[in-house]
């Protein structure tokens, strides 16, 4: 896995970001499973709870969070998301929850990108995720999230190094889950 920084300059599948802030997180990891595959596994919001230590539960939900019976992602749809900050798989400790709004579905691409709904002066935020292929026939998952507005120097102080943690635990746990369910 690798934190890459924003003016790094490497392949990516992941659209130029259309804005900056304080605070810009970025996480590659390789996974050795067909992209199709880890596309399936990246959009199965049901199974998050089985891989996912950072998004413990991603629910697509109607305007005032009730879930839909078709969890199948689309832009304009919403997102309710239980997330564990720091990452853990234990669902004892306490949880925070965030609630989105789908931006993007491109599976022609294999990307997919959801924004904060709350005042943009206060948090501007719109997470990234993309898939491509590497030379050696891996899939290569990235992520990335800008934060802007007030709101976005609090999270960089207090929220930054466990967020990163955070991203970076769902990468592995991606890479993790596609690997060990490929040939299933």
């Amino acid at each position: 896995m690798s934190l890459v920084a924003p003016d790094t300059k490497m392949p990516t599948n992941l659209p130029a970001p259309t804005y900056s802030g304080p605070l810009t997180i970025s996480v590659s990891v390789d996974i050795d499973a067909p992209i199709e595959k880890v596309w399936e596994d990246l959009l199965d919001f049901p199974k998050y709870g089985e891989w996912n230590p950072f998004v413990r539960k991603q629910v697509i939900t109607d305007e005032n969070k009730k879930p839909l019976e078709d969890q199948t992602p689309g832009a304009g749809r919403y997102l309710l998301m239980t997330v564990h900050i720091p990452p853990t798989m234990d669902d004892s400790v306490s949880s925070t929850t965030a609630f989105e709004q789908i931006t993007h579905v491109e599976p022609d691409k294999h990307r997919i990108a959801w924004k904060n709904l709350l005042p943009q002066w206060l948090v501007k935020a719109e997470r990234w995720q993309a898939l491509s292929t590497n030379e050696e026939g891996k899939t290569v998952y990235e992520t990335r999230e800008v934060f802007a507005g007030i709101g976005a120097y609090f999270i960089k102080w207090f929220l930054g190094t466990n967020l990163k943690k955070s991203f970076g635990a769902m990468a592995e746990g991606l890479k993790t889950y596609s690997e060990r369910s490929r040939d299933e």
